[in-house]
């Protein structure tokens, strides 16, 4: 895939789409989980056309081993292929105290997929001790997506935390929001893990908020908007994507 707005190639792994049909609400779901054999045979054409050159490889959330174990033999050959590659994994593992994925997922985590990970993002309690186990198993970018602790805004906010290892220097810098922009953020701002992150939450914002006011004019007064008419209005939120206006900031740690 080839991004003209923020000018980077990259490689998106997703699999397993029920999860993501659950968490939007819906009722009824139908799909196919992509096997580890069928997910080799898609590189392999990749690698025939020769387009297996990229900047960044994108993944998220598996339920099975052995895909799991390919997505890192993918990952490390690329890497071959272009020694700048950086891989960001988003593993949903859990939240809210509950497992999403077998936990014979998770030696396979801690022992391969974090020390080939360049940015990672999790979800859990014990912040600091486990960003700083995390930076010493490999990545130099950790970003905690949600956590249990208080916000100073109030009880309708989350606090996402990142930290990022410059030269040696770690710098911790706490948000109250967080959300899957920063692939593209970190990209353009490398060195800068305060502005990626005010971007990337500054985008939510505008898109959600969009999104809410879209999905309630539809529906109309006092009703409840449905799962449909509440599908992020990305396309109409073209402009606060590839330029937001920043509308919370960082707090350095």
């Amino acid at each position: 895939m080839h991004s003209s707005i923020f000018n980077c190639s990259y490689l998106s792994i997703f699999c397993h789409l029920s999860l993501i049909f659950l968490m939007l609400g819906y009722e009824h779901w139908k799909g196919q989980v992509l096997t580890a054999d069928e997910l080799h045979v898609l590189y392999e054409g990749i690698k025939l056309n020769n387009v297996n050159q990229y900047d960044y490889v994108l993944t998220g959330y598996t339920r099975d081993d052995s895909f799991l174990d390919t997505v890192v033999d993918i990952v490390q050959e690329l890497k071959r292929e272009n020694p700048s590659l950086e891989y960001v994994c988003d593993p949903v593992l859990g939240d809210n105290g509950a497992m999403y994925v077998p936990e014979n997922l998770l030696p396979i985590y801690r022992d391969k997929v974090v020390p080939a990970a360049d940015i990672i993002k999790v979800s859990v309690l014990l912040c600091w001790s486990a960003m700083n186990l995390l930076h010493s198993m490999g990545p130099d970018t950790v970003v905690i997506t949600s956590s249990d602790l208080p916000s100073p805004l109030g009880d309708q906010y989350l606090v996402a935390l990142g930290s990022q290892k410059i030269g040696w220097m770690l710098c911790l810098w706490e948000r109250d929001l967080f959300a899957a922009m920063l692939l593209a953020w970190t990209h353009l701002h490398p060195n800068d893990l305060k502005m990626a992150c005010e971007k990337t939450v500054s985008v939510i914002h505008h898109v959600i908020k969009r999104t809410i006011n879209y999905a309630k004019e539809v529906a109309g007064p006092n009703r409840k908007p449905s799962p449909a008419q509440l599908k992020l209005r990305m396309v109409q939120s073209k402009a606060d994507i590839e330029d937001p206006a920043i509308v919370l900031n960082a707090v350095g740690l």
